[in-house]
């Protein structure tokens, strides 16, 4: 169910095929959706990339559901997953409209990253991860 918002968000605009929206990692990493009323609002996924950081990634919320709090809801909820599986920092790669939303929710640029299709600037971010929260 989250990986056609995914696609619908993250690839269809750029005319990417359905199946773009997937990766080798899916099959071991956590995803995470908001339901309502049977309808996918919002999904994201957290993998492993070493002992002790995670990565996020495919943060996609429907587009007139924004504003509602929903991706700090799903971001929260990749964080406390990450918490439970012993990591310690998250990396994320984050377009570059949504750098605000990001470093409110405690991220920092660490690095420019690269440029998805050709047209969407990414920037590498961090987060340190507090066990106690």
């Amino acid at each position: 169910a989250g990986l056609e918002l995914r696609w619908r968000i993250l690839r269809a605009p750029w005319g990417r095929p359905r199946g773009s929206e997937r990766d080798a990692l899916d099959a071991d990493a956590v995803h995470r959706i908001v339901v309502e009323d049977g309808r996918v609002l919002a999904s994201g996924r957290l993998h492993r990339l070493d002992g002790d950081s995670g990565q996020i990634r495919y943060m996609a919320v429907d587009a007139s559901q924004r504003g509602r709090g929903l991706g700090r809801l799903l971001l929260e909820s990749l964080e406390q997953a990450a918490r439970g599986a012993g990591m310690t920092r998250i990396v994320l790669h984050a377009r570059e409209g949504s750098l605000p939303f990001y470093e409110k929710a405690g991220y920092r640029v660490v690095a420019p990253s690269h440029t998805l299709f050709g047209e969407i600037r990414h920037w590498q971010m961090e987060k340190p991860l507090n066990r106690s929260c």
